[in-house]
């Protein structure tokens, strides 16, 4: 199972952690963020939020998912259109690109 709580939290974290694993809601949420960065790449996580209208949250939980399993890229920072202050890029990688990104 991910880690979706910290050994810090209090039990009712790591009970809501293990139902959204074993609800197969983080895998869905995984493959809806996924689907956001192929159909809008180069956005920060708010701008994403605002083209696809999913909750900002969830965008922001599951983006570094997807990075570490190779399936989104952390791309440079750039001003927020949606904030004005400045915030990291997303960009999908494919299956079998990300050896060219150094993942």
């Amino acid at each position: 199972m991910s880690h979706l709580a910290r050994a810090t939290d209090i039990s009712t974290s790591h009970e809501a952690a293990a139902h959204v694993v074993s609800s197969g809601l983080q895998s869905a949420q995984q493959d809806r963020a996924a689907g956001a960065l192929k159909a809008h790449p180069g956005l920060t996580s708010m701008e994403l939020a605002k083209a696809t209208g999913h909750d900002r949250y969830m965008l922001a939980r599951r983006l570094p998912e997807l990075l570490v399993d190779g399936r989104a890229w952390r791309g440079p920072k750039k001003p927020c259109e949606v904030t004005g202050r400045s915030a990291c890029t997303w960009w999908p990688v494919a299956p079998g690109e990300n050896l060219a990104l150094g993942l």
